[in-house]
């Protein structure tokens, strides 16, 4: 059996069908793509032949290249895997523009055939890119199916062909939603962009009609007619110009130049629209293979595809453990936390009943969910009948006895482990006994919230990040009498919901915020030092950081920092290391200014709750120094406080996979995306340099800079942390 089948039918109508074996989904392979080839050529050789159409024999139509392909490439090549990739590309190339010409004179642009593609469901990546080359595109009506080229989000850019003809044939600022952004558009959206001509409840007979319809100018190429103009203008032409300046303001603005992939995507898009067609695919392998050759494209597509995708799948999930899928779910506090738990669980078509401590309260957070799905109805996203489809799925309720059923309990109470274990004992006495029992908690120690249970094989941490319905992590947390099956129903529950898990092991502060208040304190230790706050939070924006310390501070609320330091102290006593930082937050609670939902923190806010500028008081207590430190000084401070972290996770067992540490860094708090996570920016930089580094860092600034054991030892070896920790290279 091969992935591509053909055959012609009775109107002369040669039928290539893209149907990987064994796989749920198409994703084109070497050996794939050179099938293709061969029948193109016996399409366009059989004089019976009328035309071509391309389509799926999956419910979808494709979800790209296999990106383990390119990890092949690299390997055979040997000593110049830059001329391998780019030669594998160009042959890309080549094979689609024997597609889109199609047997077309060079010189009269007569005698080709027509080619269409069928696209009956959801199309990324080298599908779109294939689906580009064709000359016509009919994709399906159903709203579910989305096609896009998201290729940016996984550090690299369309290379398949995809950056230099939809450029061409929308421009330069048309293009930024599809080739800058990677955005997935459903098919109306689609036909807008030019991404499809022609939508059809049944893509493959209209794709049909079109191909027995089609004349000979239907089948040219605007870039391939005599006097093709690019839309939108020529970088050289006036209007051109402004358009292609525009496009790099707006890249940097949102990258801040952080992402190869993005300057190397706006090269080959400016470079290619100087020249004609076949150089400008050129040009595109070119980059294609920079960006390939950037050890950060080779990170991004290991943690936010390969690894992602792996725990997504179940990589750590206990194998001995029947299905756990949840059925009824119980959860307790109906606060922005707990409201956001029951949305996500009715949206995937789970039972909740949502308990609070009276009628009003409960209702509450039911209410939430309600104002949710108005929001998505009014986007368009959604319709009253799913809206009221998933509101009947929960039950708001201060009735502690209709948890009775519930196969899963995730309490969302305040974060004092009096309440919480009030909570536990109570509930325990109600639900089943294999029911399994979640606190969310960012950090209380789950060993200790076990406490209170009876059954503490069966009690576990669930953290959610807020807010739930947007943060696709999800940190499970054992505790030392957690039992496998606590674990399979925490990861099939959130397989359901659809969002990432990661597990780790008990510990202060877990994995994710572990990492998260060094980051803070770094940034915070800084302005007590006079260090600029803006050159602070410029510095980790520049590093890919969504937002920078100081911000991030007056987002989450300075008295929860003030609270975080105070518990931390009172039980760590006196091995809690006093920190300026500490100070600066006390200081900053004294005074009322909270944050953001104060309107008063690090910024000023208007009377809209917008960011104005940097409180200026905060200055007046902390001068800034005449000699500001160099940027890359700040940068390693703030990148080399969260990366010793999760070494020191890893060495201490909190973390159990290094995939979870990179993907669990990149989707909880944003770290670097880029770099595919902090033990995977430590093997970019090479752990001699890292262990030395930190060294000096520690010399400077102190022990929370110390080199850990592991990394010391993996320096003085030359070793990587993927070489030496992946639990199998093919899965990592």
């Amino acid at each position: 059996m091969s992935d591509f089948t053909y055959h012609v039918d009775s109107d002369g109508v040669a039928i290539i069908t893209w149907d990987a074996v064994e796989k749920s989904m198409n994703v084109l392979t070497r050996e794939a793509f050179a099938l293709v080839e061969d029948y193109i050529d016996r399409a366009l050789d059989d004089d019976a032949v009328k035309g071509v159409v391309i389509t799926s024999g999956k419910k979808d139509f494709a979800g790209g290249m296999d990106l383990n392909v390119l990890a092949t490439i690299r390997e055979e090549s040997g000593e110049n895997p830059a001329q391998g990739l780019f030669d594998f590309t160009m042959n890309g190339h080549r094979i689609l523009r024997k597609l889109e010409r199609a047997g077309l004179e060079p010189k009269t642009n007569k005698g080709g055939k027509p080619v269409a593609c069928a696209i009956n469901g959801t199309c990324a990546g080298i599908g779109t890119e294939i689906a580009l080359a064709c000359h016509h595109r009919v994709m399906t009506t159903n709203p579910k199916a989305k096609i896009g080229l998201p290729e940016i989000m996984l550090g690299i850019f369309p290379g398949g062909g995809g950056t230099t003809r939809y450029i061409r044939m929308v421009g330069a600022v048309a293009s930024a939603p599809v080739l800058l952004e990677g955005k997935m558009m459903d098919p109306k959206k689609a036909k807008s962009a030019s991404l499809v001509d022609a939508l059809a409840e049944d893509p493959l007979a209209a794709a049909k009609e079109w191909v027995l319809n089609a004349t000979n100018a239907d089948i040219i190429k605007p870039w391939d007619a005599k006097g093709f103009k690019m839309p939108g203008g020529a970088p050289y032409h006036p209007a051109g110009f402004m358009n292609y300046v525009g496009a790099s303001a707006m890249v940097n603005a949102q990258t801040q130049g952080a992402f190869p992939a993005a300057k190397a995507l706006l090269s080959a898009i400016y470079e290619g629209a100087l020249v004609d067609f076949d150089t400008a695919l050129k040009i595109e392998a070119r980059w294609f293979t920079h960006v390939l050759m950037n050890p950060s494209s080779s990170a991004m597509i290991r943690s936010l595809f390969l690894n992602k995708q792996a725990l997504e799948k179940g990589a750590v999930r206990p194998k001995a453990v029947a299905d756990q899928s949840v059925k009824k779910v119980g959860v307790l506090g109906a606060g922005m936390m707990g409201a956001g738990i029951a949305l996500v669980s009715a949206m995937a078509g789970i039972q909740v009943v949502l308990v609070d401590r009276d009628q009003e309260a409960a209702d509450k957070g039911k209410a939430y969910a309600e104002t949710y799905a108005d929001k998505g109805i009014k986007r368009g996203k959604s319709t009253p009948e799913k809206k009221e489809a998933m509101l009947s799925l929960i039950t708001a309720t201060p009735d502690l006895a209709q948890l009775q059923g519930c196969d899963l309990i995730v309490e969302a109470v305040f974060e004092d482990p009096k309440v919480k274990a009030e909570m536990t004992q109570k509930v325990e006495a109600i639900i089943p006994d294999d029911c399994i029992f979640a606190s969310n908690t960012s950090t209380l120690p789950i060993t200790e919230l076990a406490k209170a249970s009876s059954r503490p094989e069966q009690f576990i941490g669930i953290h959610f990040f807020s807010p739930v319905e947007k943060m696709n992590l999800v940190e499970i947390i054992k505790g030392r009498e957690t039992g496998d099956r606590a674990v399979a129903k925490a990861l099939d529950y959130v397989r359901q919901i659809r969002k990432t898990p990661i597990v780790v092991n008990d510990a202060r502060f877990f994995y994710a915020n572990r990492c998260i208040i060094p980051y803070i304190n770094e940034g915070l230790r800084m302005i007590t030092e006079g260090v600029s706050p803006v050159l602070i939070d410029n510095a980790a924006r520049q590093l890919g950081f969504p937002v920078g310390p100081i911000q991030l501070t007056d987002e989450t609320s300075i008295d929860l920092g003030a609270k975080i330091a105070r518990a931390t102290k009172a039980a760590m006593g006196d091995a809690y290391d006093d920190s300026p930082a500490d100070d600066l937050i006390f200081w900053m609670e004294e005074l009322g200014r909270l944050g953001r939902k104060a309107n008063a923190g690090f910024f000023d806010y208007d009377a809209k709750g917008k960011r104005v500028e940097y409180w200026k008081g905060l200055t007046e207590k902390y001068p800034v120094a005449p000699e500001q430190p160099d940027l890359i000084e700040v940068q390693e401070r703030l990148m080399f406080v969260q990366a010793l972290e999760a070494v020191r996770a890893l060495e201490e067992g909190v973390l159990m996979d290094i995939r979870e540490g990179d993907v669990g860094a990149i989707l909880g708090w944003g770290f670097a995306p880029w770099s595919g996570g902090p033990l995977s920016w430590l093997d970019i930089v090479g752990t001699p340099y890292a262990s030395e580094r930190c060294k000096e860092l520690a010399e400077t600034y102190g022990a929370r800079f110390a080199c850990p054991k592991v990394l010391e030892d993996m320096g003085e070896k030359g070793q990587s942390f993927y070489a030496k920790f992946a639990p199998d290279r093919a899965a990592a």
